[in-house]
């Protein structure tokens, strides 16, 4: 039962980094000038989601 906890988990990062990378592409089509700025907020934003996921694992191996 764990496991499609965990995978469900998974989904709902991959979601959302997917509106993440929509969000900040559309934003740098319009607004070039502000890519650098835009794009390490992305970089870091995908990271913290990428870890909720991964302690998502952790703890279905766990319980």
């Amino acid at each position: 039962m764990g496991v499609i906890g965990y995978g469900l988990g998974v989904i709902g990062a991959g979601i959302g980094i997917g509106l993440a990378a929509y969000g900040a592409t559309t934003s740098m089509a319009r607004q070039p000038e502000v890519q650098g700025r835009l794009f390490t907020v992305f970089i870091l934003g995908s990271a913290f989601v990428e870890a909720l996921a991964l302690i998502g694992f952790v703890v279905t191996l766990i319980a």
